[in-house]
This record gives structure tokens, C-alpha cells and sequence, in this order.
């Protein structure tokens, strides 16, 4: 771990002196019994103390503003993931104020707030400093490596999209980036910075940093999930479907096991209509990730995916690249929709080609950022309507769950329990309002539902729900009930 000597002159018999230890620790928030760091006891020291991070006798230390002066306090303890922050504070002198209370190991710091005016190197004020703090809250603890100090980068004048703010972050971030990404910023700050590349160049270096930097770099580790409310999500998106849950339920174990995703996604087959993106959007929320999706019908050339050479003018990333960013975060769930039309490129190349990279969560390559992205902690779900249609290498990197149509029973049921309720309320009105005979079902069922899939079902519910709603409203009738000769009526 490094030094922190942040003395302006240099000095030849003096040997530095690391005072503190660091500990990992992944909590959301600080408190006094977890705090970001902690400083030697001093008499001067109350609930708020002023000063700065800063190193006259070459020791890792915070000068404290008193009445009677200047008083030097070592650190003792900090929190992985703050290091490279105290040290960005404290070789650009930033003034702070730090909150805490004394306790039998020292001085515990839970908060830290920037109080300079004017001093020419923040990006916003106080704004970058409770933005960093929160960010690095909300990342992972990095391993304890020694830091190579000629990594370190100097900030500039100039102003997340700004350069300055870019600057600001990664050097703020510090180990919290995987390492591949922190060594490709440098790279791109350098020549964002350059005055010896085109002005085409340095805007494209700047665009591709902002997009970075706006990405939570998480790991590949997931906490178990509570198989209970795993099977309750699923009862409430899905009505049937056992093997198909079943399948699912056998996904959630394994991540309780392992605490990693399984090695395959999960490739969805069946009919249109009978509720795949459904299926999907409920293993998002089991497991608790954002998710967004691709829709591959509509992607006629590679590029699309993997972005565009930063040679053009009009480059920019790919769409697999923007949804990293949209997530705000490296672990998600990508929703490919119409796997099967993926193979009908229009292009220079075949778009299934690409998702080869991105499935094997081996990293994925986006021409524009020129970067090699993590995909460890994306989970691929896919939908189809044909399996015949997917080439032999993508079906191979997909666990296959087919989906079957539902039987008339059971569409009975799902018009009855959910998709007449669920329009009723949407429209305001009561279920004595609106009823349907089992025998009026048996009509709608043969007059309506015809296709394969529940949309249908749907369709016919909220076809009834207004018939209804137009006949109390206008023949003012108090309720109507739907048998078979009144379903028939209905055009």
C-alpha cells in the first residue's frame, strides 16, 4: 500500500512512514462502529474536525485546524476502497471537514465533506466529493496489491463529462476499476489531454472515458437468494408452467451454491404469446439485476453490436456497449429476443457471430471503446419461437427450456383469475360489474382464443370489460353477466 506524501519540496533524509493499516470491508454506508477511517486520539479532537490530509514529517496523517494551531494526527485505519481518495485529497490539499466520534481505538471517521472554496481543483465542489464517496460505498473492496506509484495520475485545470471530472474519478477509483479498464483510462485520459492528436481524436478518447466512468464495476460474486420469494415471484408472472419453474428454481440453487451465475444462460422456445419475455423479466427480478434487452430482428449488421471505428467522425459504441451504460452497472441481465432471426444478416457479417463473445463471459470487445469489457456478471436470457433456426455455436451456449402452448383449461383459468381482474381494475370497475357464466367462458373461448399464446386471452378479456363498461354507462344497466348467447352477440 502507498505512502501518502503529499509534502510539496522534497527531502532527502527523511524517510517516509506508512502509519496506517487497511481493512476490506463491502458495507453500503458508514457509521462510527464502521467507519471510513480512523485517526489517532487527540485532546482537540470533537465531533467535527477541520483540516486537511497531509504529510509535513512524512507520516500518513490529517492536520487538524485548532485555535491554538495546527495539530498532526496519524492515521490509523482505513477502508480499502478509500485509500486512492484520501490520497487524491490530499495531494490537491483539499480542505475537508470530517465527522466522528472517539472511541477505544481512536478517533472513527464516518463522514467526510469538502469545505475549500476556490481552490481550483475540484470538479463541483463538495458535489464530486459525496459523488465519489457514494460510488465507492457501492463498490466491491480491491485486493491489497502494491500500487505502482509512476500509475499515478496528476489532475489538470480543466472541468463526469468533463476532463477534469474523468481525471478526478479514476484516480478516486483506484482499484475499484478491473485492472484491464484503470490501464485503458490512462491510456485514453492521455490522449484525451494530448495536444498532438486531432480535435476528432480527443473527443472521441473523452466520449469513450464518460461512458467508462459511468459504469459500477461490480464482481462476480452473487448472495444467495431466498428460494421462497423466488417461487413467489414466479406463481405471480406465471400461472402453470411446473417443469418450466422447476428449471428456474434449479438455477436459483446453483447461485446459492456457488455464489457466481451458471456457466449458460437460459434459451426460451416456444410459440409466440405464451409469456418467454414474461419468463425472463421474473429471473431479473430473482435475481435482483437490471436487465435490457436485444432485439435481434432488427439488427441487420454486426456493427450495430459491436460499434464503430473511432477512424469516422460519426462513431460510436454498440448497442451492447450502451446497455453496459444505461445498467449503469457490469452486472445484468441481457434479454435477446428473436434468437432465431438472428442468423438473417443483411451486413458485412452475421450479428449472431457476435453474440458468440458475449455468451462464453469470456469479455466482450466493442470496436469503439476499444476496450476489453467483463462480462462475468452478465446473465443471458434468449427467446425463440424456432429452434430449428438457431445455428448449432449459439444453441450450444444455452441451457434449452421449452415452453409449451396452454391447454384451453388452463387459458380458462388465466382469463378468470387474472386477465379479467387485472383489466377490471385497470378500468375502474368492480367485479359484480362485469361476470362471465361458464358457459359464456366455453364461447369465449372458442370465438376468441384461437391463436396459440395468452394474448389473445387478454385481447378477449378486455374486449368484455368494455362491452360491459359501455352498457352501464350508456343503457345504464347495474351489472352485466356474459353467458354464451351474449358472447356470441359481441362482434
Amino acid at each position: 500500500m502507498p505512502v501518502f506524501d503529499f509534502a510539496q519540496e522534497e527531502k532527502d533524509n527523511a524517510k517516509a512512514v506508512k502509519t496506517y493499516v487497511t481493512f476490506k470491508s463491502d458495507e453500503p454506508d458508514a457509521t462510527v462502529e464502521r467507519p471510513i477511517l480512523v485517526l489517532q486520539k487527540k485532546e482537540e479532537m470533537a465531533h467535527h474536525i477541520c483540516g486537511t490530509f497531509t504529510n509535513p514529517i512524512t507520516r500518513t496523517s490529517f492536520e487538524i485546524n485548532t485555535e491554538n494551531g495546527v495539530v498532526s494526527s496519524d492515521i490509523l485505519r482505513v477502508d480499502l476502497r478509500f485509500v486512492s481518495l484520501l490520497g487524491w485529497l490530499g495531494e490537491n490539499h483539499i480542505p475537508v471537514r470530517l465527522s466522528g466520534a472517539i472511541t477505544d481505538e481512536g478517533y472513527a471517521v464516518y463522514k467526510i465533506r469538502e469545505t475549500g472554496i476556490g481552490n481550483g481543483k475540484l470538479s463541483s465542489d463538495d458535489g464530486f466529493l459525496q459523488f465519489m464517496l457514494e460510488r465507492l460505498f457501492a463498490s466491491n473492496a480491491p485486493s491489497e496489491e502494491e500500487t505502482d506509484e509512476d500509475e499515478v495520475e496528476d489532475g489538470d485545470d480543466m472541468k463526469l463529462t468533463s476532463i477534469q471530472s474523468i481525471t478526478d474519478f479514476i484516480t478516486c477509483a483506484g482499484r475499484t476499476f478491473p485492472d484491464n479498464i484503470r490501464l485503458w483510462a490512462r491510456r485514453n485520459l492521455a490522449v484525451a489531454k494530448s495536444a498532438e492528436v486531432t480535435i476528432e481524436e480527443r473527443r472521441h478518447a473523452q466520449r469513450a472515458l464518460s461512458i467508462m466512468t459511468s459504469i459500477q464495476w461490480k464482481s462476480d460474486y452473487f448472495e444467495a437468494i431466498d428460494p421462497v420469494e423466488a417461487r413467489r415471484i414466479l406463481d405471480e408472472e406465471l400461472y402453470g408452467l411446473e417443469s418450466v419453474k422447476q428449471r428456474i428454481m434449479e438455477t436459483v440453487i446453483q447461485v446459492n451454491r456457488t455464489h457466481t451465475l451458471p456457466s449458460y444462460g437460459l434459451l426460451l422456445c416456444g410459440p409466440a404469446g405464451v409469456g418467454k419475455s414474461q419468463i425472463a423479466y421474473a429471473v431479473a427480478r430473482i435475481l435482483k439485476l437490471p436487465w435490457t434487452t436485444l432485439d435481434m430482428s432488427s439488427i441487420n449488421d454486426p456493427e450495430q453490436l459491436t460499434g464503430s471505428s473511432r477512424i469516422y467522425s460519426n462513431a460510436k459504441p454498440g448497442i451492447i456497449m450502451e446497455a453496459f451504460s444505461n445498467a449503469s452497472t457490469s452486472n445484468l441481465v441481457f434479454i435477446i429476443n428473436e434468437l432465431d432471426k438472428a442468423n438473417s444478416g443483411k451486413g458485412n457479417g452475421n450479428p449472431a457471430d457476435v453474440l458468440l463473445t458475449l455468451l462464453d463471459n469470456l469479455g466482450f470487445t466493442d470496436n469503439y471503446m476499444e476496450c476489453m469489457i467483463p462480462t462475468m456478471g452478465v446473465y443471458p436470457i434468449a427467446t425463440a419461437n424456432v429452434k430449428a433456426d438457431i445455428s448449432a455455436p449459439l444453441m450450444s451456449r444455452f441451457a434449452v427450456i421449452d415452453i409449451p402452448d396452454y391447454t384451453v383449461e388452463e387459458k380458462k383459468e388465466i382469463f378468470k383469475r387474472f386477465s379479467l381482474p387485472k383489466v377490471l381494475k385497470r378500468m375502474g370497475m368492480s367485479p359484480e360489474e362485469c361476470q362471465v357464466t361458464e358457459d359464456g367462458l366455453d364461447a369465449v373461448m372458442e370465438k376468441f382464443v384461437i391463436s396459440t399464446g395468452i394474448r389473445n386471452v387478454e385481447q378477449a378479456a378486455e374486449h368484455l370489460a368494455a362491452n360491459a363498461l359501455y352498457q352501464i354507462e350508456v343503457d345504464k344497466v347495474k351489472n352485466v353477466v356474459f353467458d354464451r348467447e351474449m358472447v356470441n352477440k359481441i362482434s
